[in-house]
């Protein structure tokens, strides 16, 4: 029995010892990816915006996938929106409407179809050789969104984690040749190991190597946390480019990067939101987006995890849009996943002076739920003004002020109020401090117990 092979001058440019490092790999992978192309430095993209059954706002969807598809860099040069009743679970369209998106793609001088769906590696192989071109789905767009706009070492780390999660099971897809295996006479020796095997233990151990960064990075968020667990949090929450690193930069006079683009803020950032006692931290952290594949929800999962300590979620909603109202259904769903139902919330309905008709006080207790809520515009100082104090407020209202007298020998009753509470007042008496703070019940506790401590 023979094993059949292609001639050896196919897998020349194949790393197939032991030894090849994983970078040979990756920039073997994309030398291949771009002579399959045939790209130039700019992807040309034929966008096929996918809908099922009655969407009510089809319109929408296409604008979002080529939002997504401009934020990974691509070049956009065609686009149809495409109806379908009953998906073909071989390659999502029929042989004959596939046929035509590739005519129309070619026609239109792209090289890359970009399907907004969750495909199957399966799916994406067979539409691949029904159209001869490179084809991209929803997620992988996603995550190409992500590595782009990735800064940090842990936003990096996650990034890369959901991407060769995605790229574990689509190694077939690189092609069949590299699957070939010598030839010979069996029982002279084994066929040896393809180079698909290969990359699919060089891909298990990267990820393993990645998870152990990962434990490493979290372990040091996570004490960044417990030192800031004195404050009282605020987490800026909502879909994706609503506006929320603008309203934060305005807020706290900061300057993060507030492109007109998905997803351009993926690192958790926190500021002091109260001027005056440091007490309220205002953190902004990564949009939502409907259909986020499950890899990334999961690979991101600890920097989620600063939505679920914080006292309150400033939830930020783009009036101006017309699916604002499924964009904060989408929302309400991904907070729900993360177990943030019972953390009281407050509704920030920006850009409202993009609106043709301003969002009336009825709307906004409609949207809001009766929750606490403000309309405004990011540029207006003056509503940015009222709007801390409004934040400032909600966050501290289970806060209780009290008048405190500390004798001067009292030092640990003294580091608390300075550490742990907001001081209003404080006035220097014959036997020691007289302080007005604002603190939770907890921190007025153990100002009690250090001060019978220091009477004894």
């Amino acid at each position: 029995m023979y094993f059949r092979s292609k001639p050896a001058e196919e897998h020349r440019d194949v790393p197939v010892a032991d030894g090849e490092r994983w970078e040979d790999l990756v920039a073997h992978w994309k030398r291949r990816e771009d002579s399959k192309t045939k790209r130039a430095e700019v992807q040309r993209s034929y966008v096929v915006s996918v809908v099922h059954g009655k969407d009510v706002f089809p319109k929408a969807r296409e604008r979002e996938i080529l939002a997504l598809a401009r934020a990974q860099g691509d070049n956009v040069v065609g686009q149809e929106l495409c109806r379908l009743r009953t998906p073909d679970p071989r390659a999502l369209f029929r042989k004959g409407m596939a046929n035509r998106i590739a005519a129309e793609a070619s026609r239109c001088g792209a090289n890359t179809l970009l399907v907004d769906a969750l495909l199957t590696p399966s799916q994406t192989r067979n539409l691949e050789d029904f159209t001869g071109l490179a084809v991209r789905d929803r997620e992988a767009v996603i995550l190409n969104v992500f590595q782009r706009h990735a800064r940090t070492r842990k936003a990096r780390i996650q990034v890369e984690i959901a991407h060769l999660q995605y790229l574990r099971p689509r190694i077939r897809g690189l092609g069949l040749e590299m699957d070939q295996q010598a030839g010979g006479i069996v029982g002279s020796r084994g066929p040896g190991e393809t180079a698909s095997e290969l990359l699919a233990r060089q891909l298990d151990s990267r990820l393993a190597a990645l998870r152990k960064a990962f434990v490493q990075v979290s372990h040091e968020a996570e004490m960044q946390r417990k030192q800031r667990s004195t404050c009282r949090r605020i987490a800026l929450v909502g879909y994706t480019n609503a506006g929320k690193t603008t309203l934060m930069n305005g807020l706290t006079n900061a300057t993060l990067s507030a492109a007109d683009q998905p997803f351009e803020t993926l690192d958790t950032t926190s500021r002091c939101l109260s001027r005056h006692g440091g007490d309220v931290l205002l953190s902004d952290t990564v949009g939502f987006i409907r259909d986020l594949p499950e890899r990334l929800f999961a690979s991101f999962e600890s920097t989620l995890a600063e939505i679920t300590n914080a006292s309150l979620l400033a939830i930020v909603v783009d009036i101006a849009d017309r699916e604002h109202e499924a964009h904060l259904a989408e929302t309400e769903n991904v907070l729900q996943r993360l177990g943030a139902t019972n953390i009281p919330r407050f509704y920030i309905f920006t850009k409202a002076d993009k609106c043709s008709f301003y969002p009336t006080r009825w709307k906004q207790r409609m949207l809001s739920c009766g929750a606490p809520h403000a309309a405004l515009c990011a540029q207006d100082s003056d509503a940015l003004d009222v709007l801390r104090e409004a934040l400032l407020t909600e966050a501290r209202r289970d806060q209780v002020i009290r008048t405190v007298e500390i004798p001067y020998h009292a030092t640990e009753a003294t580091n608390i109020v300075h550490s742990q509470c907001r001081v209003l007042a404080a006035e220097s008496q014959a036997r020691g401090m007289c302080f007005r703070i604002q603190a939770d019940a907890r921190w007025l506790a153990s100002i009690e117990a250090a001060l019978e401590r220091s009477a004894r």
